[in-house]
């Protein structure tokens, strides 16, 4: 969210507020006027309470306190008129409605302290992911670009999985990932692997060779890891990278242990399932060249949907998985852009607004050219 909507929504959150602050006023003179005009035996003066109790849900330490004072001297003014201020009773109330507004305020001091402490939180992940998950431009050379990140923890906007791209000499690298975990403990993980494609991308012709380096990579950080005292075996990152060149109407995937990208082709959608996926980055492998490229083509028009684990496991209330790729299928011929944003809403929609797992999807889309036409 931008600074200047952030301080438009607060403008009027501040606005909506201020009139908020009548309805205790009111219910003030409702009170103190219904107890005049009433017979003596009836003391409707506790009611009083209600304002300075209420006002908290929508004001802060200042405002409650002037409602909290303004109360006690309704109290007053009605003991006044009612027997006198001296009597006991009168007494009573009015000092058991000073030590209940003064303790209300006390209360409001601690929620806003709690508040500014949450709000500094935020600030550091709006931050952190800022710095991490730098947004991808919509546009990197022939390719159109946009991305949604849903981070499953609460309060935070930053997690385990993870993307970037890159620019090349003849094309554009991208990476999408999954640490193993979610929330803020898999973001160290994240911070690896993205600094280090980030540095080791563009020198590997190979992208087989680029998995390899990534994995020597997060294997060398997890022993590091080990020697804290953590178990290293539960430790582990799924990546998918692509090389996308851009005079050449195709792509190169290398999966290492991640769910396999669609590729959306004429309003049709097909899964690009690799029955030779590497293991996950930092999981152990039997062979040296288990990391392996494959070339599919990718024309223009063609758009690649990649997404995280969180996506496809996110259930609704039945226990039933996201289809992605059937819903996909609904908006195929969109806009990534568009294509986004309905995945975004139907995603939350299906798990009732709250996922089990941070979830991260891109789409790919692959503009017409003067030497790549669109098919036909």
């Amino acid at each position: 969210m931008g600074v200047g909507v952030r301080r438009a929504d607060d403008e009027r959150l501040g606005r909506r507020n201020r009139m908020l602050v009548l309805i205790p006023v009111a219910l003030i003179v409702l009170i103190t006027v219904v107890d005049i005009h009433s017979s003596k035996d009836i003391h409707l003066g506790p009611l009083l309470v209600i304002a300075p109790a209420l006002t908290p849900s929508f004001a802060g330490p200042r405002a409650t306190a002037a409602i909290g004072a303004l109360a006690v001297a309704a109290q007053v003014f009605i003991a006044v008129l009612h027997g006198g201020l001296t009597t006991s009773n009168h007494l009573a109330q009015i000092a058991a409605l000073t030590v209940l507004s003064a303790l209300i305020v006390v209360f409001t001091l601690v929620r806003e302290h709690r508040n500014r402490q949450l709000v500094r939180a935020q600030s550091v992940s709006e931050a952190a992911q800022r710095a991490l998950l730098r947004p991808l431009p919509d546009r990197i050379g022939p390719l159109e670009l946009a991305t949604t990140y849903l981070a499953a923890e609460d309060e935070t906007h930053i997690g385990g999985d993870l993307y970037t791209a890159t620019r090349t000499d003849d094309g554009t690298r991208v990476l999408i990932g999954d640490v193993r975990g979610k929330g803020l403990a898999a973001v160290g993980e994240a911070a690896l692997l993205l600094s280090a494609f980030r540095l080791v991308a563009a020198r590997h012709r190979d992208l087989a060779d680029l998995a390899r380096t990534l994995h020597r990579h997060v294997e060398r950080y997890l022993v590091d890891f080990a020697d804290s005292g953590d178990e290293t075996g539960e430790h582990f990152i799924t990546a998918l990278l692509l090389d996308i060149p851009d005079d050449e109407p195709v792509v190169s995937l290398t999966n290492c242990g991640h769910p396999p990208p669609l590729l959306l082709r004429q309003g049709r959608v097909r899964v690009l399932e690799d029955t030779e996926a590497a293991p996950p980055l930092g999981v152990p492998v039997a062979a040296p060249d288990a990391h392996r490229s494959r070339t599919t083509p990718f024309r223009s028009d063609d758009t690649l949907l990649l997404y995280t684990d969180g996506v496809t496991e996110a259930r609704d209330r039945d226990g039933v998985f996201y289809p992605l790729a059937e819903r996909t299928a609904r908006w195929a011929t969109c806009a990534p852009e568009a294509l986004v944003a309905h995945l975004r809403r139907d995603l939350l929609s299906h798990c009732g607004g709250r996922l089990g797992d941070d979830a991260a999807i891109i789409a790919i889309r692959r503009t017409p050219t003067a030497g790549h036409p669109a098919e036909s």
